[in-house]
């Protein structure tokens, strides 16, 4: 089956009516939003993120991102607006903290929906927005405080807006507009999480170029006033924090960009191969559907201007999928902006699916799903580490257990679907694996809870309320994630810097080095509370300095210094 881009003329309409269409969003919308606050924040970015935006809200400063108190410049602001901008309007909390990526994640699936149907036909479009909504990659990390969902949003608006404004027949207004929509896009992927945002879709196109030898191209990107569009959303913050702290440019452009990428310093290694089964397990509702895809993206022909989206398509999922398989930082959501791309190409396969080529999908699929239930399911029964007993990996085998239940149910629907239509089928099927990634993501909760540190909350803020808001508040040999945030303080640093060394760097005096130049300042303090690493707690001890131990678990001691309340006179 040959399938040609669209023009906007004569759109060819949704594969289900108006209504049904609405429904399935609403629907969508209600599974999407409705599990955000059905789980803590977990350590290490759900709490630094939620802490940077809490920090902002409370101190004012929209221009210099700030982590525990300390300069923190490792990534732009954006996520740290609209994190700020929630808790602003809905209050501090965990659902709120996620927003932001679940909106983006959400909008990631209708955009290339949109595209998909505008670029190569409707049923193209609505099977990709199923692939996309359904692949455990995207959906999972949805609903994570994570910057990589909203960067990857952003970069798909990017690769989507190019791809609508090369399609033929359009004005040369909405040429123009669309680039505009692509070049702001670039814009807010760099505040996003930095350079990636223009490097990546500008190595993308290079490389398209030289091997399409579609040179037309260019002169249809608007460079001009793209760039200006770009600078305009970029420049206003990036010289504003400069402006007031002379040493970003160093770090945010060197270390976490060049040396980031080049240099093992950030203890985030690799193999080669290390985003391979990320992609397998990311995308295993579709791996049986490869060969059509590849056969159906052969079939689309080049457009009347030149342009070839399959071909653009295809180079950004292989670049970036290269460019971070050989970065020696590697961490499992960095490929994520393959995603919306690969969405797109699957959705090609799906739209001239036949009915016995889609029985023997669901057929590979649900052999591929039992297989790694049961995997799952056998490892998770059996293994504990130091931090997580083995009763918290039995609590999470029990909601990927309803997880699986859920999931064949909606296999066999799609099962049974298929005898009548295909796209009910595979609306069924790629239901049953969102119910599974959103019930099964839900189970992290079992080590969450504990990780989050939210059951000391209670004991440790009453000690803060009687103590008052002068009180300082030390981290000794650690840096914990989720407390300052749940506990709505930040904390000074001790013995240990972690991620926040330029910070300190930049405020010498702001922390102290040693525990015991520690132990020197506790004792002299009339009352100060502390969150102990374990460990250090021990050494703590052995220095017989006087602690009184608030709460505890196995991740921290959190401790106050005795104070020796004055008796009440006699009468």
């Amino acid at each position: 089956m040959s399938i040609r881009p669209q023009r906007d003329a004569g759109l060819e309409p949704w594969p289900i009516s108006p209504a049904a269409l609405l429904w399935l969003v609403a629907m969508f919308a209600l599974v999407w939003f409705g599990v955000l606050n059905l789980r803590h924040l977990v350590p290490s970015d759900e709490g630094r993120y939620a802490e940077m935006a809490r920090e902002m809200l409370a101190t004012g400063d929209w221009v210099t991102p700030r982590y525990n108190g300390y300069l923190y410049f490792e990534k732009p602001p954006l996520q740290t607006w609209m994190n700020a901008l929630t808790f602003m309007f809905f209050g501090l909390g965990d659902w709120q903290a996620r927003l932001w990526s679940a909106l983006t994640g959400f909008g990631g699936v209708l955009l290339v929906g949109y595209t998909g149907r505008r670029v190569f036909g409707a049923r193209a479009g609505f099977f990709a927005a199923l692939a996309l909504a359904s692949a455990p990659l995207w959906s999972l990390l949805g609903h994570f405080n994570v910057l990589d969902m909203g960067v990857s949003f952003m970069m798909a608006l990017a690769l989507c807006s190019l791809l609508l404004a090369q399609r033929t027949g359009l004005t040369d207004t909405q040429v123009r507009n669309w680039m505009w929509l692509c070049w702001a896009a670039m814009g807010l992927s760099i505040l996003s999480k930095g350079l990636i945002g223009v490097v990546l879709p500008g190595a993308v196109l290079i490389i398209y170029t030289l091997i399409s030898r579609d040179w037309a191209l260019w002169k249809r990107l608007h460079l001009a006033s793209g760039l200006i569009v770009m600078l305009a959303v970029t420049v206003p913050w990036f010289a504003a924090v400069m402006a007031r702290n002379p040493s970003f440019f160093d770090f945010f452009f060197i270390n976490e960009h060049f040396n980031r990428f080049l240099k093992p310093d950030h203890h985030r290694p690799g193999a080669l191969w290390y985003f391979v089964p990320v992609l397998i397990i990311g995308f295993l509702p579709w791996l049986s559907m490869i060969p059509r895809v590849v056969a159906a993206s052969r079939a689309v022909p080049r457009q009347a201007n030149g342009f070839r989206p399959v071909l653009m398509l295809t180079v950004w999922a292989v670049f970036i999928f290269c460019f971070f398989s050989v970065s020696h930082s590697k961490l499992l959501s960095y490929v994520l902006p393959v995603a919306p791309a690969l969405a797109l190409l699957i959705g090609l396969g799906l739209a001239g699916i036949s009915r016995e080529s889609l029985r023997k999908h669901l057929a590979v699929s649900a052999v591929l799903f039992v297989a790694t239930i049961v995997t799952c399911l056998v490892f998770l029964s059996h293994h504990s580490d130091n931090r997580n007993p083995v009763e918290a990996y039995r609590a999470f085998s029990y909601y990927l257990y309803a997880a699986s239940f859920a999931g064949l149910i909606g296999l066999g629907i799609a099962r049974w679907l298929s005898a009548r239509s295909t796209k009910q089928a595979l609306i069924a099927f790629a239901g049953a694996w969102l119910a599974f990634a959103m019930i099964g993501g839900s189970g992290h909760e079992a080590f969450g809870r504990s990780s989050s540190g939210i059951d000391l909350v209670p004991a440790v803020r009453a000690e803060m309320d009687r103590l008052g808001p002068d009180t300082p508040f030390y981290s000794v040999g650690t840096l914990d994630h989720t407390m300052p945030f749940y506990l709505r303080h930040t904390m000074i640093m001790v013995a240990v810097q972690d991620e926040l060394e330029f910070g300190i760097s930049q405020a010498p005096d702001s922390w102290i080095p040693t525990l015991d130049k520690f132990a020197d300042v506790w004792m002299a303090a009339p009352k100060a509370l502390a969150l102990v690493d374990p460990q250090k707690f021990t050494v703590l001890e052995t220095l017989g300095l006087p602690m009184k131990v608030i709460a505890r678990d196995n991740r921290r001691v959190i401790i106050e210094k005795p104070t020796t309340e004055t008796p009440p006179a006699a009468n």
